[in-house]
């Protein structure tokens, strides 16, 4: 395998150094050794020093760059003829001085165990027949030869000799099977690895490919090397994967990471994410290593919530965010081109009674069946879109006016008015229509907001004057904006007079049911109109400013029965409580101050409180988001984002937002046992929250079936109706109890 032979080869080049630096301090050794040694003897001056030189410049040659010089193609020669050398240096102080003769087998033996471990057999077996060769002709004195020393000597090179050659053999053995043994492993777990991995030069050739690319791309072992990597690339993506190339080649030692389409064997385009690591200047590699994941899956996920943000989930139409955009660009285009608009808002009459009486199901169903009639009766180029629970609007761009608006208001109310088989059953459904147009030529400061708010008022004014009809929008309307001003000075009167209320909604351990938190929900305990839920007031709050005290007195009190529930009931100690945080409160510059002082003020642990915030808020202003979620997560409080997968978002930012908790919206669950959409969709987000160490909570849990479905997906904790409605605080006591 290529990769690990580089690395096998820089390892084996570093032993080579140590070899050839252990055979100098060896040979330098000896040299000064025999040098001493003639010295003693009185040999002449110039063979000592000779002696004495070559001991001394051996010493000075291990500051040579043998890493370098090693690489050179005749480098493998230099260890025997090194050893050759010092034999014959060796063979000259023992012809100088007879008493040193038994010192040459001495040296020749360390010479070839020395040999034998950097060299090949060959080496080996060479240097020790000139070894026993050059002793025999030093035991010859004077034409006398000493047979027993002779014999010894030899028998002493001739063993040193095959001990080398053994020694020599079975390094090479041992390094052989040892790279193969560990090339197969590297080489098995990249092949059962779900990432590929390629390996480039810096002109982005693949020189290397790893076995999980046939897995990954179909591509045959090898068949991708030799390729340029820009001939993978979708042409859509090309000059982006350029440009990430290139930067990453210039930046030594980083690290990028790019999303781009690669082009599989079968000519198809997968969607990638890249993360490429340059080391071009590591000697071990020299390569820019790119690792390649499918996103396929998520790719679809995202499109799918892409999609899911954008429409209705119950009816196909669009929905408001869409709606408001298409309104937007009318209003644009009918500015530069002199062209009407006309935007009619539908509001079905009586339907939430009408709901709570029959069920969820058959208002579903009431509602799909406007859409359709609605649908029914519009033309390709108009946008119909459901904007609330039981509201729809239409918008109208060519060839309308007022009188033509009102026309088709009526044909509208005609067409919903039809009744609607329900069981054994039917059902009339009355609608309300507010229509809003602007002239040619006269949309002055005209934005689409304002539009939807005449159409709105207009709504209104068709239900305050005896509903199944359609009005249109009368400047003399705005009246009702003063009824808007009287209920921003009731609400603040409420505020001050403690007119609010909390309950708590439980939350539950799924695989258990036991209790594990609460969601806290404000509601107003209106003097005259008896208790409000947050849809009355909240949306004003908002508007106006004052839902910045009022969350901070719903933190307050929710943090304080907490700490209660706690100190009163020790099998509470764990228990958490859950309180929203609203687009207006998010972006309050003094919250992260707010959420401190209310944390200090009732002594709660910060764990057990969870701050929820909407995903659609979170795409907003994404670096001032992080900044406020660091600082919030500082505190040591939790994070979730609330109606998960309603929110036109990127899954990839959940990486950057420090949350610890995926609440998963209703609208997911409401078809979780018969829409297999919803199901798989579900099932990827409690996927996605599982992959990110996240915990998964679903809304809106109705039905025992529901229930079941989530747990065996994997969900971690449920709330809704089925587990228990919103309650005040002492109504939770017997479920502590109970847990």
């Amino acid at each position: 395998m290529e990769l690990t032979s580089r690395r096998d080869a820089d390892s084996q080049m570093g032993y080579r150094v140590r070899h050839v630096q252990i055979g100098i301090w060896l040979a330098s050794g000896g040299y000064l050794l025999c040098g001493l040694r003639l010295a003693v003897a009185g040999a002449p001056a110039t063979f000592i020093t000779t002696f004495a030189v070559l001991g001394v410049l051996g010493l000075t040659l291990l500051r040579l760059p043998w890493r370098a010089l090693l690489e050179h193609r005749l480098a493998r020669r230099v260890p025997p003829l090194t050893v050759a050398a010092n034999l014959a240096a060796v063979a000259v102080c023992v012809d100088l001085d007879r008493t040193l003769l038994p010192l040459y087998p001495a040296a020749g033996a360390l010479a070839l165990i020395y040999l034998g471990l950097g060299s090949v057999p060959g080496a080996v077996a060479a240097v020790g027949c000139l070894g026993m060769v050059g002793y025999s002709a030093l035991a010859i004195d004077d034409g006398m030869v000493d047979v027993t020393m002779t014999v010894s000597g030899c028998a002493v090179l001739v063993a040193s000799t095959a001990l080398g050659m053994w020694i020599s053999g079975r390094r090479a053995m041992a390094d052989s099977g040892g790279g193969r043994r560990r090339d197969r492993r590297i080489e098995t777990l990249l092949e059962h690895a779900s990432d590929a991995v390629l390996a480039t030069d810096e002109r982005g050739a693949v020189w290397y490919q790893s076995p999980s690319a046939t897995t990954l791309l179909g591509y045959k072992v090898g068949e991708l090397v030799g390729s340029a990597l820009d001939g993978l690339v979708h042409p859509g993506d090309a000059e982006a994967a350029r440009r990430w190339y290139e930067a990453l080649v210039s930046a030594s030692g980083g690290t990028s990471r790019i999303e781009i389409r690669i082009r599989r064997a079968d000519g198809s385009w997968g969607h990638t994410e890249v993360t490429g690591v340059n080391r071009i200047g590591d000697r071990t590699l020299d390569a820019v290593v790119l690792n390649i994941r499918d996103i396929g899956t998520r790719k679809d996920l995202e499109n799918q919530l892409a999609i899911q943000s954008l429409s209705d989930s119950l009816t196909g139409l669009a929905n408001r965010a869409l709606f408001r955009d298409r309104v937007i660009h009318a209003v644009e285009r009918g500015r530069r081109s002199a062209a009407t608009i006309a935007l009619l808002v539908v509001d079905l009459d009586g339907f939430k009674l009408t709901n709570d009486a029959l069920g969820q199901a058959s208002g579903d169903e009431i509602l799909t069946t406007v859409a359709e009639r609605l649908r029914s009766c519009i033309r390709p180029s108009d946008t119909l879109a459901r904007l609330g629970a039981d509201e729809f609007a239409l918008l109208v761009e060519e060839r309308i006016d007022e009188i033509s608006a009102v026309a088709l208001g009526d044909r509208l109310l005609e067409v919903v008015r039809p009744p609607i088989h329900l069981g054994s059953r039917d059902l009339s459904i009355t609608a309300s229509i507010g229509i809003a147009v602007v002239k040619a030529g006269v949309y002055g400061a005209a934005d689409a907001d304002e539009l939807l708010r005449d159409a709105d008022l207009a709504m209104y004014a068709a239900k305050s004057t005896g509903r199944n009809r359609s009005v249109l929008f009368d400047p003399a309307m705005h009246i009702e904006v003063l009824r808007g001003a009287q209920q921003r000075v009731d609400l603040e009167t409420a505020l001050a007079e403690d007119q609010f209320v909390v309950q708590y909604q439980p939350i539950v351990d799924l695989p258990t049911l036991k209790l594990v938190g609460v969601e806290a929900l404000v509601r107003w305990q209106h003097p005259t109109q008896g208790l409000t839920g947050p849809s009355e007031f909240i949306p004003l709050a908002e508007s106006t400013g004052l839902i910045v005290p009022l969350g901070r007195w719903v933190l307050q009190r929710a943090c304080a029965q907490a700490v209660a529930w706690q100190r009163a009931w020790p099998i509470a100690s764990g228990l958490r409580v859950s309180v929203n945080l609203s687009a207006r409160q998010f972006q309050y510059s003094g919250l992260v101050e707010d959420v401190a002082k209310v944390l200090r003020t009732t002594g709660i642990t910060p764990s057990s409180v969870v701050l929820e915030i909407t995903e659609s808020l979170l795409m907003l202003d994404t670096e001032a988001t992080v900044a406020t979620l660091n600082e919030l997560k500082a505190l040591g409080v939790r994070l979730a984002i609330d109606d998960f997968g309603t929110g036109y978002s990127s899954l990839s930012y959940l990486r950057r937002f420090p949350v610890d908790i995926i609440k998963i919206d209703r609208s997911f669950i409401d078809g979780i046992t018969t829409e297999s959409e919803n199901s798989t969709l579900t099932e990827a987000v409690v996927s996605l929250g599982r992959s990110l160490r996240l915990q998964t909570v679903a809304e809106g849990i109705e039905t025992p079936e529901q229930s079941a479905r989530l747990r065996a997906l994997g969900c971690d904790y449920g709330q809704g109706f089925l587990f228990a409605r919103p309650v005040r605080a002492e109504d939770i006591e017997p479920m502590l109890i109970g847990t």
